[in-house]
């Protein structure tokens, strides 16, 4: 058993740091807001990003990350792609050079244009020792030990292997592989396409739109990827199609949410009044979208999104936008 530090306690960071936990694990999560640390070590819940979700009496929480740091076997970074830079910058001189990083994050920097692992890169230590999982997951499924599999990717096979070791059990599946840039770019791009879904079932346009923007958006995914260096085999596995499909489905999705909220006529500003976090795909859509200028990709789905939220075309328009484009092969 590890002492496991998990940095970040939204609803993924717990859900982790719960299952991490029930194996046996020594596991400490830091939180930014104390109120969560409390609630975590006083109550056993998080009641702010995961309510009633039960965790282990010997999941501990923490205010200082330095103290949540001191030991530790294991990281893994949880926490939002925007705030990433900073939290990891805070924490670099407590992590020690050969100790494991491992990114539960999914986004693209907006202002760098950075996936995850890249950031994380900056932590002193050889980059081999940093992976990122990723895969079809949602945190209240995973709290409740509901079956689910995930990718644990690393351009390390040992340090792909230890993730995969790390969190693998009976309800938790993970597989290996060697391809972190289609991975990440999985995780990052199907938030995208899931706003779009909700926006489409917010109008609502019904399950054949949904299923070409599924489908198209899967299209658009695997072409930035590979144009920067992904597999186009990873884009149908776990972390690409497979979360793709739960996310652009799910109504748990935060992403899918705030697309259905806009389909339905509610502005971005008031979605964001009455949430506790902005969904992943809002700022993600903006970095894609200049990968895509910056690389000449045609992403028009992702442009699409982009319209909507920046309040500068109607829902209804964009979609109409999008199938009045020129004819072309598939």
């Amino acid at each position: 058993m590890e002492k496991v530090t998990v940095i970040g306690a939204g609803s993924w960071g717990t859900a982790l740091a719960a299952l991490l936990a029930e194996k046996g694990h020594e596991v400490v999560i830091w939180a930014r807001e104390s109120e969560v640390a409390g609630t975590i070590n006083r109550d056993h819940e998080n009641k702010l990003f995961l309510p009633r979700v039960q965790l282990p009496l010997s999941l501990r929480g923490s205010g200082g990350i330095e103290e949540a740091l001191e030991g530790a076997d294991v990281v893994v970074s949880a926490v939002p792609t925007h705030g990433l830079a900073d939290i990891i910058g805070r924490a670099s001189s407590f992590i020690s050079s050969d100790t494991p990083v491992i990114s539960a994050t999914k986004g693209v920097e907006q202002e760098t244009l950075r996936r995850p692992s890249e950031i994380l890169t900056e932590v002193p230590g050889s980059p081999e020792r940093v992976a990122v999982l990723s895969g079809p997951t949602f945190a209240r499924e995973v709290g409740r030990k509901l079956p689910t599999a995930i990718v644990a990717a690393s351009n390390s096979e040992q340090t792909a292997k230890r993730a995969q070791e790390l969190f693998s059990d009976k309800h938790f599946r993970v597989y290996t592989n060697s391809d972190m840039v289609g991975v990440e770019f999985g995780g990052a791009l199907k938030n995208v396409i899931a706003i779009a879904s909700g926006i489409s079932d917010g109008l609502p346009l019904g399950h054949n739109a949904r299923a070409a923007l599924i489908t198209r958006g899967l299209a658009e995914m695997t072409r930035l990827g590979v144009a920067l260096g992904a597999e186009t085999k990873t884009f149908s596995g776990l972390s690409g199609l497979g979360d793709l499909v739960l996310t652009c489905t799910g109504p748990q999705s935060r992403n899918y949410s705030v697309g259905f909220s806009l389909g339905s006529g509610i502005t971005l500003d008031e979605i964001i009044e009455t949430t506790n976090t902005v969904a992943e795909g809002v700022k993600t859509s903006v970095a894609v979208s200049a990968l895509a200028d910056k690389h000449n990709i045609s992403m028009p789905i992702t442009k699409a999104v982009c319209a909507v939220l920046s309040g500068n075309t109607p829902p209804e328009a964009a979609v109409y936008e999008l199938m009045a484009r020129d004819l072309k092969d598939e």
